[in-house]
């Protein structure tokens, strides 16, 4: 997330997205929302200068359905913290395996799904784990929880310090709170 984002909360602090600071100062200069939380740096106008925000609240609830934890291939690398579950490597050129290949009745679930790095992607090809030789670093799961903004997005706003007191905390997405997209 860079400098420039700002959290924007609900008007009963419930994270709703996370925008440009041009689009929070639109909402801020429309009346529609209020600067919880300001940023050390400042943004020249053609009026002046004016505190950058960072985390902003809208004056009045914005009614929306309750969101879905979505499966695609950026929120399943997300969950595995871009950590290739076989041989334990970490970085951005990761790729989706099925542990139990498609041709073999496996489906596209979250159970089925894990981050892997090409060289593994290779070695176990069209096989199980089993057939390999390989060994999953942890089981599968679609995560447990409903996030308010998207798996990857949320990742990215805990590791900022002036937002952490606005997102729920997610015991079982503690290990990844280092990681910056």
């Amino acid at each position: 997330m860079a400098l420039h984002d700002v959290l924007v909360l609900n008007s009963n602090y419930e994270p709703l997205n996370v925008c440009h600071v041009r689009r929070a100062i639109s909402l801020l200069m429309r009346g529609k929302a209020d600067v919880i939380v300001e940023h050390s740096v400042s943004v020249r106008t053609v009026k002046g200068e004016l505190s950058s925000p960072a985390v902003v609240r809208m004056r009045y609830q914005v009614k929306r359905p309750l969101p879905q934890l979505r499966l695609s291939r950026h929120a399943v690398l997300a969950r595995d913290n871009f950590t290739c579950q076989y041989c334990g490597v970490r970085g951005k050129d990761m790729t989706i395996d099925h542990v139990i290949p498609r041709w073999a009745g496996g489906p596209h679930t979250w159970d089925n799904l894990v981050a892997c790095c090409r060289k593994c992607n290779l070695k176990k090809a069209d096989k199980t784990p089993q057939q390999a030789n390989m060994k999953l670093a942890r089981k599968p799961k679609r995560p447990s929880f409903i996030p308010y903004l998207s798996l990857p997005q949320y990742l990215r706003a805990q590791g900022r310090e002036e937002w952490r007191d606005f997102l729920p905390f997610f015991p079982e997405l503690s290990n990844y709170v280092d990681h910056v997209a």
